[in-house]
C-alpha cells in the first residue's frame, strides 16, 4: 500500500518539535493531539439519553462530571491540544461543559457522517494547524477508565509506535467472551523502542457469536476493540487518500478553509456528499491486512457505558440512607446545583432531587430525573429509570434490548407523524376547496349587485345612489389593499356608470 511513511521504514518520518505531535528528542513519547468524537444518541440508555441530550453530556457514574468532561480530564496530561467533533445541535452544550478548550477546537458537523468523516476532518484541521507529522489520537467521549495510569502508559506507547508510521489501536484485555465488542487479533511484537507491549495486528473481527468469542479468548491473542486510534495525521490522511480518495478530497477541501471565511460555504457544499463509513472499515481493516496496524494491549478497567448493564457495574450502591444497597443516579444533568457526588452545595438546589427508597432491593439501579418519589420494594437487581415523559423498568440481562424498544417507538412516532401530516394536508385541501367555492358565490352575488345598482342609477336620479356607490367602492378598495393583498391576480375593475358613478368607482 502506497503511503508517505511505512512502519519501520529506515530513517523514519520527519520529526517536529515536541509537543507539536512528534518526538521530544529525549526519548520520551510525544504529546498527542486528542480528537474526541462526541456523537450518537445512546439509545441503549433511553430514556436517560436522548437525541438532544445524549449520554456523553450526562453524569452517568455519579462522579460529578459528564462522560465527556471525564474523557477530557483523563487525556489532559497526555495532550498538546484537544479537539472535539460533535453535532450542530450539541455544540453549545459541549462549549458550556468545556470552557477551557478553545472554541476553535470545537468542530460542529452539520449531520452525522460516521466516525471516519469526523475523525478525518479533525485530523486534517490539526495537520493544517500543526503539521502533518502531528500525532493524533481518537478517543470516544462516552468511555470510562478506572486505571488512568495504565491508560496513560498505553497511549504513550501508542504514540511512539505512531511516530514510526504505524496506525495504532488500544487493545482492551478481555474479561470474558463478550459478544458486544469487536476483537483485535494480535500477532508478533513490533520491537519499537519505548513501546514494549506493541504487537502487530493480524486482523479485526466484528462482534462474534459466543462460541467464537470463547475460542478467541482461549488463544490469548485477542483483545477487545475499543475504537481508540493513535497515528500521525499525515499517515492517516495518506491512507484515506489511497483507500477512499473521494472522501479524502472532500475532507481536505473542508479542512483547508476551516479557519477561513469560506468555511460555511464549503462545508454546506461538501459535507453532505461525504461517504458514511466507520474508521474501522475505511482504514483499520484494510491497513491491517497490509501489515500497517499495531496494537498496545492494556488492562485498565475500561467500560464503554453501552447500556444499563454497564451502569450497574459503574454506579456503586449506597451504604446508608433510604436507598441502601441500590445504585442511584438522581442528577445526571448536574442541574440541582450539587457536586454530583451526593454532597449538597452551600446554595439550595435549583431542582430538588427525587425521593428514592429501596427496600430489599440490593443491586438495583435507580435513575430518576422526574423529581417524583420512587420506591422499590423487594426487587433486587432491577433497573428503574424514571423521567418526566417515560418510565423504564428492566433488568441488566435485558438492558441490551432497550435499543429495540426505542426503534419500535421511533417507528410508531414516525407513522403517527406521517398520519398527522397527511390528515393536516387533507383538512387544508378541504378548507381551500370550500373557500374557493364560497368566493365564487360571493363574486356572483357582487356582480349581480353592481348590475342592479348601475341600472337603478341609470333609470333613476344619480344623486340617490352616489353615496351608496362611493361606500361600496371604498370598501372594495380597502379589502383589495389590506385584506387580500397576497392574491396573485387581481380582479378586473367593475364597470362604472358612465353617467352617474365617479370615474374610479367600482359600482
Amino acid at each position: 500500500m502506497a503511503v508517505t511513511d511505512t512502519p519501520g521504514t529506515p530513517g523514519g518520518p520527519t520529526q517536529a518539535a515536541h509537543p507539536s505531535g512528534s518526538a521530544s528528542g529525549d526519548g520520551s513519547a510525544p504529546a498527542i493531539h486528542a480528537i474526541i468524537p462526541a456523537g450518537g444518541a445512546g439509545t441503549r440508555l433511553w430514556p436517560l439519553s436522548r437525541r438532544r441530550r445524549p449520554k456523553f453530556l450526562l453524569d452517568l457514574t455519579g462522579a460529578g462530571r459528564s462522560l465527556l468532561q471525564d474523557t477530557v480530564e483523563r487525556l489532559a496530561p497526555l495532550t498538546a491540544t484537544t479537539t472535539v467533533v460533535t453535532g450542530v445541535a450539541h455544540i453549545a452544550a459541549v462549549a458550556d461543559q468545556l470552557p477551557s478548550i478553545p472554541r476553535d477546537n470545537l468542530l460542529a458537523e452539520p449531520s452525522p457522517r460516521d466516525s471516519m468523516a469526523a475523525i478525518g476532518l479533525a485530523a486534517a484541521v490539526i495537520a493544517h494547524r500543526h503539521g502533518r507529522d502531528a500525532v493524533v489520537g481518537s478517543f470516544a467521549a462516552d468511555h470510562t477508565v478506572a486505571d488512568r495510569a495504565a491508560f496513560a502508559d498505553a497511549v504513550r506507547q501508542a504514540a511512539r509506535l505512531a511516530e514510526q508510521g504505524w496506525v495504532v489501536t488500544i487493545g482492551i484485555e478481555a474479561t470474558g467472551p463478550s459478544t458486544a465488542f469487536g476483537y483485535i487479533h494480535a500477532g508478533d511484537p513490533t520491537d519499537v523502542p519505548g513501546a514494549p507491549d506493541g504487537r502487530r495486528v493480524l486482523g479485526f473481527t466484528e462482534k462474534p457469536d459466543a462460541d467464537t468469542a470463547a475460542s478467541y479468548l482461549a488463544t490469548g491473542d485477542y483483545r477487545w476493540n475499543a475504537g481508540m486510534f493513535v497515528v500521525r495525521a499525515g499517515v492517516l490522511l495518506d491512507h484515506l487518500a489511497e483507500l477512499r480518495p473521494q472522501l479524502a478530497q472532500g475532507i481536505e477541501a473542508i479542512a483547508a478553509v476551516w479557519d477561513a471565511p469560506e468555511r460555511e460555504e464549503i462545508l454546506a457544499e461538501r459535507w453532505p456528499a461525504l461517504e458514511k463509513i466507520a474508521i474501522d472499515h475505511a482504514i483499520a481493516e484494510p491497513v491491517a491486512a497490509a501489515g500497517g496496524v499495531a496494537t498496545v494491549p492494556v488492562s485498565m478497567g475500561w467500560n464503554d457505558v453501552g447500556g444499563f448493564d454497564a451502569l450497574t457495574d459503574l454506579v456503586p450502591p449506597r451504604t446508608q440512607g433510604p436507598a441502601t444497597g441500590a445504585g442511584v443516579l438522581d442528577d445526571v444533568d448536574g442541574s440541582d446545583g450539587s457536586t454530583g457526588t451526593g454532597t449538597a452545595g452551600d446554595a439550595a438546589p435549583a431542582n430538588p432531587r427525587a425521593e428514592i427508597r429501596a427496600l430489599d432491593s440490593d443491586g438495583a439501579l435507580i435513575a430518576a430525573t422526574s423529581r417524583r418519589t420512587v420506591v422499590l420494594l423487594g426487587v433486587p437487581g432491577t433497573v428503574v429509570v424514571d423521567t418526566p415523559d417515560a418510565l423504564l423498568v428492566t433488568t441488566p440481562e435485558h438492558a441490551q434490548d432497550v435499543k429495540g424498544v426505542v426503534d419500535a417507538l421511533k417507528a410508531v412516532n414516525e407513522q403517527l407523524h406521517s398520519t398527522t401530516e397527511r390528515r393536516s394536508d387533507e383538512r387544508s385541501a378541504y378548507v381551500v376547496g370550500r373557500l374557493k367555492k364560497a368566493r365564487k358565490e360571493a363574486d356572483r352575488a357582487y356582480s349581480a349587485l353592481v348590475r342592479k345598482v348601475n341600472a337603478l342609477a341609470v333609470v333613476g336620479r344619480v344623486e340617490d345612489y352616489a353615496a351608496f356607490i362611493d361606500y361600496v367602492n371604498t370598501e372594495v378598495a380597502h379589502y383589495r389593499r389590506e385584506v387580500i393583498p397576497s392574491r396573485k391576480k387581481k380582479e378586473a375593475p367593475l364597470e362604472a356608470d358612465p353617467i352617474s358613478a365617479p370615474a374610479d368607482s367600482g359600482a
